[in-house]
């Protein structure tokens, strides 16, 4: 098995048990699809890095050996490699969630059962003073306490205050119109509006009070601004489409200059009983993937910012490869 079919099985099982040295781990995720977890661990061999939540019931083993070097076990795979420190939220990266909490009530997340919680500009400042020597961008990403525009004025402060550390700054929010545009005048460098869905009825159906053609219109219009390989869209694989579904989708994202982020579905909320998608699909829609992005002179390596940055839990062509 090559690392690219190793990191798509990894991504199928989704979970590992940490054992050996102790070792800090990632805090859960405070929105999205990943949200609520119990923590998780950032496995890197070869080049490839994996997000996996931890589990202890998981037959995927990671042995800490001491000072980051680890041995991973899975079935009879054997393989060396490393446990990445974490900044915030992932290695390399302030991945900063403002408002933790959201008035939305996606099925795959599980956001609304917590408590909400909204991070003051000065907290996020004091984060990131914390882990300035380690980093390499900032990214804001938030849910939706009060309103999308309360919400955005709260982003948007953020930005106005983080411009002070002179990196990269990646920005993921539900848009509002205009919210492209302004952003853009206050220097970020890539932004990701979250289709979410392979399709408006799977949409409709996953995501109930959310506008999808304010996202498309965000996102075509960001592309406009930002210029392509700094636009982004998360898919969720495995919400029901088909995988001619999910290639239409992929295909129209690339067309339009936005790079689609393929996020394996991490069963949880009214979705704990779906299935993850396979090893097999996963790589099967990586190739088509991989395909339509160099078709289209789009190129993920070139992503300063957030999830085409880290890759932890997608399998993103041109990275992890």
């Amino acid at each position: 098995m090559n690392r690219t079919g190793l990191k798509a099985a990894l991504l199928e099982a989704g979970t590992a048990r940490v054992t050996g040295m102790p070792v800090d781990l990632s805090d859960g995720s405070h929105a999205g699809p990943g949200a609520g977890g119990t923590g998780s661990v950032f496995f890197s061999f070869d080049g490839i890095r994996v997000r996996l939540s931890i589990d202890e019931d998981s037959r995927v083993i990671i042995e800490h050996l001491g000072d980051g070097k680890a041995i991973l076990r899975f079935g009879d795979i054997i393989q060396k490699g490393v446990i990445e420190p974490v900044a915030l939220h992932c290695p390399r990266q302030a991945y900063i969630t403002i408002s933790e909490g959201c008035i939305f009530r996606c099925r795959y997340c599980n956001v609304p059962s917590q408590t909400q919680k909204i991070k003051t500009p000065e907290e996020v400042i004091s984060m990131i003073e914390n882990v300035a020597d380690y980093i390499d961008c900032i990214s804001i990403t938030s849910g939706v306490i009060g309103s999308p525009a309360e919400d955005e004025e709260r982003v948007l402060e953020i930005i106005r205050r983080v411009k002070r550390f002179s990196l990269p700054v990646g920005v993921s929010t539900y848009p509002l119109p205009g919210t492209p545009g302004r952003l853009h005048d206050l220097g970020v460098t890539g932004v990701k509006f979250n289709l979410e869905a392979a399709t408006p009825e799977l949409f409709s159906e996953m995501c109930p009070g959310q506008d999808r053609n304010l996202i498309v219109s965000a996102l075509k219009d960001s592309v406009v601004l930002f210029g392509k390989n700094h636009v982004f869209s998360n898919v969720i694989l495995g919400l029901g489409e088909t995988d001619d579904e999910m290639k239409a989708c992929i295909k129209e994202l690339c067309e339009a200059g936005i790079i689609p982020v393929i996020r394996p579905l991490n069963p949880k909320s009214d979705l704990r009983d779906f299935p993850r998608p396979s090893a097999e699909r996963i790589m099967s829609i990586f190739e088509y993937h991989k395909a339509r992005l160099e078709e289209n002179g789009l190129d993920p390596k070139k992503a300063l910012t957030m999830c085409v940055a880290c890759t932890g839990c997608d399998l993103t062509p041109g990275r992890d490869e």
